[in-house]
């Protein structure tokens, strides 16, 4: 039996080995969700190269692709950069912690105002099933996220977040897309004075988030083995967007709980 998770980590460290495939990250980096086009005008290399280089890193997950009609966009991903940092940096002298921390740094910075979806993929030990009730049903979503969504989960039907004591509902707060265990997208929640209240946000930036127009949360779910690889993207924020600060460190960490609930034994049990 193949140990994935360590093939995988494998896969990072002959990744980021070559300078062609780092210069494709610094340049993802700089402004993420490129194309291939776009990214080889910045290379000196032909465009199967450059082809190549990117399905290592695919390969390795330390990038994600999103189609955007006929443009395949390349973005940044931190997830195994989190992962090889929690699992070696204590060993590392003080200079090389630095050094990882940095690259996770900037695999975690705010994208550019040119594209500025957030997009994150990481691999649960799950089934596509489990992982669809995970993300939709009320008695899961409160175990890992502290919230659960009010809806039939039809396309178009609105949705009622509940968060603590407080219900969040209002125009254009509405299910996308609902495909069951293969992709799930929904309107992003208002917010409300209430829900600030609630999460203890500042009144400015209440305010300030509280005027941008809704942004939407999908959900890509694709078996891989024993695994399903989830990619979310979140869309639609405004340049200089309050809420997309806000959710560039709230989404890996409840990926992480998600990830951790599922792969924990006997903590989830089917209903």
């Amino acid at each position: 039996m193949i140990d994935r998770s360590a093939w995988m980590e494998d896969e990072v460290f002959r990744a980021l080995a070559d300078p062609s495939r780092r210069r494709l990250l610094d340049l993802l980096n700089a402004r993420n969700g490129q194309t291939l086009r776009a990214l080889c005008a910045e290379l000196d290399m032909a465009r199967q190269s450059v082809s190549k280089h990117l399905a290592v890193l695919e390969s390795a997950n330390l990038i994600t692709t999103v189609w955007r009609g006929r443009e395949k966009l390349h973005y940044l991903n931190a997830e195994p950069i989190n992962a090889i940092a929690d699992r070696w940096i204590h060993q590392y002298e003080r200079r090389r912690v630095q050094l990882f921390a940095d690259l996770k740094t900037a695999l975690e910075e705010p994208m550019n105002d040119t594209v500025n979806d957030f997009v994150y993929t990481t691999y649960i030990k799950t089934t596509p099933e489990r992982l669809w009730q995970a993300l939709t049903d009320p008695a899961f979503t409160s175990r890992y996220w502290g919230l659960y969504h009010e809806t039939d989960w039809k396309a178009g039907s609105s949705m009622v977040w509940h968060q603590g004591d407080v219900a969040i509902a209002g125009p254009g707060q509405v299910v996308v897309e609902h495909t069951p265990y293969t992709r799930l997208s929904y309107a992003w929640h208002h917010i409300t004075p209430e829900f600030a209240k609630e999460v203890g946000l500042d009144a400015a930036t209440a305010e300030r988030a509280g005027q941008e127009p809704l942004s939407t949360a999908t959900f890509e779910l694709e078996p891989v083995e024993d695994q399903v690889k989830l990619t979310v993207i979140h869309s639609g924020f405004e340049p200089g967007s309050t809420i997309r600060t806000m959710i560039q460190d709230g989404w890996p960490r409840l990926l992480a709980d998600l990830k951790s609930l599922l792969e924990t034994s006997g903590a989830f049990v089917d209903q």
